[in-house]
């Protein structure tokens, strides 16, 4: 029978393969048929899931992949940074086998990259940064990295990243020859350098009001024309007392049509 485990951990994976994408449903009888197993035991890796950040539950919906909000997306990547680049920042150097299976991994990236599945090319390409911390040997900091490489995989599906596949590839490549030249203090920087460039290819925008599209679509229409704006606007001058008309041409001024037709509407709005 399946376990709780290998169902938290199918379910990290098709996020980082960009098979789930935000707000996916996850129904626990649905998942149960498909892993022949207990609801009970659905319910369990979905609970740890939870805890972990990369699926939530409403009493309304059940349990979905989370959509991260755009300050959890900058915490996310701030965390990345954090984590990463202080994993680099201590390590005194690296041995040869480390450097062996980050160089497995890195043809397997190519390989991912010249194929056509883009699922395996996804996963490999977040998977480098769980790889190298395990590689280093830290393997609690791999699982804390495994976890936010997939926050950070569904923000760049719901943020629309532009960041090039094989510009992360070529990334990797370059720390992993840093790391293998022994220059960390290089790698620290290319590490924070790719970091920042794939933040930087969300289409995040510039206002983190939730309400911005809806308040800009309901604010109160101007009923006014720019002109009559304009003429409001202006400071009131004194004018020359004007010669008083005759009955006959006031008469004739109310009964003449207005200029601007649009001018009319707005007004009898």
């Amino acid at each position: 029978m399946t376990t709780a485990t290998e169902i938290s951990n199918r379910i990290i994976e098709a996020v980082m393969a960009q098979k789930l994408a935000p707000g996916s449903r996850l129904g626990e009888q649905q998942l149960a048929m498909l892993f022949d197993c207990s609801r009970t035991i659905v319910r369990e890796a979905l609970t740890r899931l939870s805890t972990r950040g990369i699926v939530t539950v409403s009493a309304r919906r059940g349990w979905y992949v989370i959509e991260p909000s755009e300050d959890e997306a900058r915490e996310a990547f701030e965390a990345r940074r954090v984590i990463e680049l202080g994993l680099l920042h201590q390590l005194k150097a690296v041995d040869k086998a480390a450097v062996r299976q980050l160089r497995s991994h890195l043809q397997r990236e190519k390989a991912a990259l010249a194929g056509s599945d883009v699922g395996a090319r996804s996963f490999l390409l977040g998977d480098f940064h769980v790889c190298l911390a395990e590689c280093l040997g830290n393997s609690l900091l791999a699982d804390t990295l495994r976890d936010f490489t997939a926050r950070t995989t569904l923000i760049a599906m719901l943020y629309q990243s532009s960041h090039d596949a094989a510009q992360s590839c070529a990334d990797h490549v370059r720390i992993v020859e840093a790391l293998e030249a022994g220059d960390i203090a290089q790698a620290e920087a290319l590490m924070s350098e790719h970091i920042g460039s794939v933040q930087s290819a969300l289409r995040l925008q510039a206002s983190t009001d939730p309400l911005a599209g809806l308040r800009d679509a309901l604010a109160p229409v101007r009923k006014t024309t720019a002109a009559a704006a304009d003429t409001t606007a202006q400071p009131r001058q004194r004018k020359p007392r004007a010669v008083s008309k005759s009955s006959t041409q006031k008469a004739s001024d109310k009964d003449a049509a207005p200029a601007d037709a649009s001018t009319y509407l707005g007004a009898l709005l």
